[in-house]
């Protein structure tokens, strides 16, 4: 008995000795190992700021945003007020101000004309990437680019609804009409999400036509492009003018794509947002 005693004893001991051997291999293995490449690549990519325009809200950009946050990138996709080009710049520009490190900076239409002028003289910019966009030069009216080329359908899709505000003065928003709201701006989107998207449409205010804009930073910033092949809102000959006369290092046309490509098609905007940040590390 005595015997088996010491038999067990030395199994027990052998037993505990090579537990704790293969316990410090495993910590030793856990602390030899490279930290997630996830974690470093996170730790060097851009914020990635999602600019909407008129008639729409950032929730457009959820297909993009989830994209962007699966590849490791920090979204931020603003409210754009709607209220005119210097106090929609002004504060998309204190946005970009109050985010650390590089950005990619995005806008899609009327958010084109924003991003242009709020990027201006922030060095933190690395790219601007224009959706189907306005891309206005120092001086121009967004009215005035939109009548270079025919094919709008704009003009004849707006609703004007007076408003009030606070101190007295009026002002007028410009919706677009239920029945040329899915035409003129989300065409290849099924009837039942336009249906919806018309209802909550935040509009524009026609002041924002009249207002011209002050800096253009793509002058210093590289930009990017995409085209909409089918816009009934911005003619796609215009979206090209203005990409090239911009000096875009790259333009991606997406044939049959309505105004709100980026909806539509979120996996090719996305492409293209990472396009630029590579380009531009």
């Amino acid at each position: 008995m005595h015997k088996k005693k010491k038999t067990l004893r030395r199994g027990i001991i052998a037993a505990g000795a090579a537990a704790t051997a293969a316990a410090a291999v495993l910590v030793s293995t856990a602390s030899a190992a490279p930290a997630p490449l996830q974690l470093h690549t996170d730790a060097a990519k851009p914020t990635v700021v999602l600019v909407h325009g008129a008639w729409a809200d950032a929730s457009g950009w959820n297909g993009v945003s989830e994209r962007l946050q699966d590849d490791g990138y920090r979204v931020v996709a603003p409210a754009n007020p709607l209220r005119g080009v210097a106090n929609d710049s002004s504060y998309i520009a204190s946005v970009l101000k109050s985010i650390e490190g590089p950005i990619v900076l995005v806008g899609h239409s009327y958010g084109g004309t924003v991003i242009t002028n709020a990027a201006a003289g922030n060095p933190n910019v690395k790219a601007l990437v224009y959706v189907a966009a306005f891309v206005p030069d120092k001086g121009e009216l967004q009215g005035d680019l939109l009548g270079k080329f025919p094919g709008s359908e704009i003009p004849d899709a707006i609703n004007p609804v007076p408003y009030s505000t606070a101190d007295g003065t009026t002002g007028t928003d410009l919706y677009l009409k239920a029945d040329k709201f899915r035409s003129a701006f989300a065409g290849d989107l099924p009837v039942s999400t336009t249906r919806l998207m018309e209802a909550s449409q935040r509009p524009f205010t026609a002041a924002g036509f009249e207002e011209s804009t002050t800096a253009a930073a793509w002058h210093d910033i590289p930009s990017f492009g995409l085209v909409a092949g089918a816009d009934k809102a911005i003619p796609p000959a215009l979206e090209r003018f203005e990409y090239e006369r911009a000096g875009a290092k790259k333009v991606v046309e997406v044939p049959g794509a309505s105004h709100v490509v980026f909806i539509s098609h979120p996996g090719i905007t996305t492409k293209l947002i990472e396009q630029a940040d590579a380009a531009t590390r």
